[in-house]
């Protein structure tokens, strides 16, 4: 919350005694709980009833030569290796050709890299990675991805390969392996981009544009909490234990991996942003992308015919 505050004064958003800003309400809003801000903000978090598709299918051929990576492994211990996952940007239905988004993010830092690509074609998916490693502003040492046919691929296995960057899979069947890319999915690109099916060339660059914002505001100005262990309460339940909230750029800086020049060059581009600015912009493009998809989304819905199961065959005790 400093952050942001801090950020919206030096950009002129927030001013002393103008619209009901003064010095005793930054304060309030500071020590203000996660959950009061949650239950403030409640009624305008509207959300959209369509869900969205597992697109995940599994890629048999080099699937058993990667080291697998499960729950509970051994937590990196710093900034560098990354969990990666595609979304489906397919409304209702997996039929034809719609966007997905390529999403990433570091392990120890929390860092994000989002990016929508036209479909799950290994050559759009490559690309994803080659912009993925040219716009993280540190060193990528690893990569864990599901065990889907656009990840367990020759071209990306080598791709790695050839950067010495590590590369791991999780077990088939267990999100839990990738807990981190998961919850990421639900809280970026679902909360941003809604379930809307996007499939058109303007779309696919409005998401491009969104992932831009997205990942500037979560990377410099929100903060998040990593578990460091666990507890017990006075009748002996367990009970995780967090650290305190930091953004993942503070996580970064904290890391201690940039040298001087890094430092000052990621400060200078932070000093750059003007949250506010990025919220409305994020808006605009919420709603260009909800008046370009929402209509057809709610049609393809409509079309979906409902089969029931077929009874036959089920053995029903007798009363």
């Amino acid at each position: 919350m400093p952050d942001w505050l801090d950020a919206m004064e030096a950009e002129g958003s927030l001013i002393e005694g103008q619209d009901r800003y003064s010095t005793p309400v930054r304060a309030e809003l500071i020590s203000m709980s996660a959950a009061t801000i949650d239950r403030y903000l409640a009624p305008a978090r509207a959300t959209d009833p369509i869900r969205g598709k597992s697109t995940t299918k599994p890629g048999h051929l080099l699937r058993n030569s990667i080291q697998i990576r499960k729950a509970g492994d051994e937590v990196e211990s710093e900034p560098g290796f990354f969990e990666v996952d595609t979304v489906a940007h397919c409304g209702p239905t997996l039929k034809g050709e719609f966007c997905r988004s390529v999403n990433f993010t570091d392990m120890h830092t929390g860092w994000v890299h989002t990016r929508a690509i036209r479909n799950n074609a290994h050559v759009h998916i490559r690309a994803a990675f080659d912009t993925f490693i040219d716009t993280v502003p540190f060193l990528v040492t690893g990569i864990d991805c599901d065990n889907g046919s656009e990840f367990i691929n020759h071209d990306l296995i080598g791709w790695a390969g050839q950067r010495e960057i590590f590369f791991t899979r999780s077990r088939p069947y267990k999100s839990n392996d990738q807990a981190t890319i998961e919850s990421k999915n639900n809280h970026l690109v679902r909360r941003y981009g809604f379930y809307h099916r996007y499939d058109t060339p303007t779309e696919l660059a409005l998401l491009n544009e969104l992932w831009t914002l997205v990942n500037d505001r979560l990377n410099y100005f929100t903060p998040t909490k990593k578990p460091i262990g666990y507890t017990t309460d006075t009748i002996g339940r367990r009970k995780r234990v967090y650290d305190q909230p930091r953004s993942p750029y503070k996580r970064l800086l904290d890391a201690g991996i940039l040298n001087p020049a890094q430092q000052t060059e990621l400060a200078t581009y932070k000093a750059t942003l003007h949250p506010a600015a990025i919220a409305h912009r994020i808006n605009e493009i919420q709603h260009e992308l909800t008046r370009l998809a929402a209509t057809k989304t709610r049609r393809l819905e409509n079309q979906i015919t409902w089969t029931p199961p077929d009874p036959a065959g089920l053995k029903i005790r007798a009363s």
